[in-house]
């Protein structure tokens, strides 16, 4: 038993050693113990301004300088393909001293609604609590941190260098080139990477699923963070509501605009019938997924384990 720990941690502190030597590039990475892989884009530092000056949206103003640091950023929507890998492994509850349940319990309902899973579709219909679990249980397996992108990052990532309503610019008629959103997604989500990416490489930024970030949503944010202008993030004090950016398969095109900012709602679980109801799943919110973060700057094995503890425990 003691060799087999000194050899995990043995591997594990090799692929942390690799992940902090990374070149700043594009990488592709394997989750171990399958072929399974993702793509990770570099977004390099710099600053931009978020928000909406002309905003429809009083959330979405005053329009502010935010400057952040590098961090890599998944090419596509985390899939289901990745996330069962999670959800599949056994061994996971057993290993994890986070708490007693560390994978989600098993849907109570067939939550892709029968669109689709295996080959490539957004992992869908989790609670940010299943997203950050995914994301600790990569760091597990890979030595690598990974996170749920901040509001910030998000926004900074989908505009893309761009001052525009959308990233490719303001004629939403151009929108189902790059977005499966109310007008060509025929209800219901596809496979990632099928229209085209923004300047930076990134596919499905607008549409197809919402996805989670860490901030908790407040409507006066920007105002109240107009000096907090680097790296910032409303860190969540309640589970409700938090921040989901980007629109999805069933959204008009003005909800696909990169300062757009949604909120998360209880009715999305409306339907679960367990008391208490899950902390896993979203029964009615089969448009909600993820993608992935990787910040340049790693943290240490405590740091890290800190901020999972931070979101773990809301």
């Amino acid at each position: 038993m003691y060799k087999t720990v000194l050899l995990f941690t043995s591997a594990f502190m090799a692929i942390k050693a690799s992940s902090q030597s990374r070149a700043f590039e594009k990488y592709e990475q394997v989750i171990p113990g399958s072929s399974i892989k993702f793509e990770m884009v570099p977004v390099k530092a710099g600053s931009f301004m978020m928000g909406s000056k002309n905003a429809k949206q009083a959330d979405e103003m005053p329009e502010r300088s935010v400057q952040l640091s590098a961090f890599w950023m998944g090419a596509k929507e985390v899939t289901h393909d990745e996330f069962a890998l999670y959800l599949n492994d056994e061994t996971y509850a057993e290993n994890s001293d986070v708490d007693a349940i560390s994978r989600p319990s098993r849907p109570y309902i067939e939550m892709t609604l029968g669109m689709g899973k295996e080959g490539g579709f957004p992992a869908n219909s989790m609670k940010q609590r299943g997203a950050i679990m995914y994301c600790k249980w990569l760091y597990e397996k890979t030595g690598v941190f990974y996170r749920l992108p901040t509001e910030a990052e998000w926004e900074y990532a989908c505009k893309a260098g761009s001052t525009t309503v959308y990233p490719f610019g303001n004629d939403s008629a151009q929108l189902k080139d790059y977005a499966w959103y109310a007008a060509n997604s025929g209800d219901r989500y596809h496979k990632v990477g099928q229209k085209k990416p923004n300047a930076w490489g990134l596919y499905d930024m607008l549409g197809n699923v919402q996805e989670w970030v860490l901030d908790q949503y407040d409507a006066g944010t920007y105002k109240e963070q107009q000096k907090n202008s680097v790296d910032p993030v409303l860190v969540p004090t309640n589970k409700h509501p938090l921040v989901v950016r980007g629109g999805d398969y069933n959204d008009a095109a003005d909800m696909l605009r990169s300062a757009n900012r949604e909120q998360s709602d209880l009715i999305w679980n409306r339907r679960d019938p367990q008391i208490p109801k899950s902390k896993w799943w979203n029964a009615d919110a089969p448009f909600v997924g993820f993608r992935l973060v990787c910040p340049l700057k790693q943290p240490g094995k405590e740091e890290a384990e800190q901020f999972f503890e931070k979101y773990l425990n809301l």
